[in-house]
């Protein structure tokens, strides 16, 4: 698979084409690797860090596509541990934060009606709403704000730090809790910590 070059909007972060994108990943759907149970091989060497890179035994894997082809094939499972899985076998992955990153965010419409839709660094394009919410976390030490986006089954995205600034931006007061801000996607509210 080839990395997609999107051109961005002048003056906005803009998904272009993204219609022809959604019917496109709609037809590549991920491998069922929920319902696979194959024997467990161990640890080879793989690792997720925190900034999005992959590695094999700290070589970090500069192929996109190859990275593409191991993240269809992801799972995390129940014990919070991450495998890559086949019919044939499972290995682990060490995963440092989230095994994706949202490089990419437009915005649809405003207030209750917007829709926010993300691009990962694997190019899953994903509106965040009830089937991909969003979770926020604060970072231990820094006690700054670490948004999630569910990608599938557990597996999450952590939006970049310059789509956070976006996303706090977008932030509007809860009506249950004036004082608790959160954003609307998808005809789900978000609230932030």
């Amino acid at each position: 698979m080839k990395a997609l070059d999107l051109p961005v909007a002048e003056g906005a972060n803009r998904i272009l084409g993204l219609e022809a994108l959604l019917l496109a990943q709609q037809q590549r759907r991920p491998a069922p690797v929920e319902s696979w149970d194959p024997p467990y091989l161990g640890d080879i060497g793989l690792r997720i860090r925190a900034d999005g890179v992959w590695l094999y035994r700290d070589t970090p894997i500069v192929r996109h596509s190859l990275v593409a082809l191991f993240a269809r094939v992801l799972r995390r499972d129940a014990d919070g541990k991450h495998y890559l899985v086949t019919p044939a076998e499972r290995v682990d992955v060490a995963v440092e934060d989230a095994a994706f990153l949202a490089v990419e965010m437009e915005v649809r419409g405003a207030g209750r009606d917007q829709t926010l839709i993300f691009r990962t660094n694997v190019e899953d394009i994903l509106s965040a709403g009830p089937g991909h919410p969003l979770r926020f976390a604060i970072e231990a030490g820094s006690q700054g704000l670490k948004p999630y986006l569910l990608v599938r089954g557990r597996l999450e995205a952590l939006l970049t730090r310059a789509l956070c600034y976006e996303l706090l931006e977008l932030a509007v007061p809860c009506e249950q809790e004036p004082r608790r801000p959160g954003v609307f996607s998808g005809g789900s509210f978000f609230a932030l910590p």
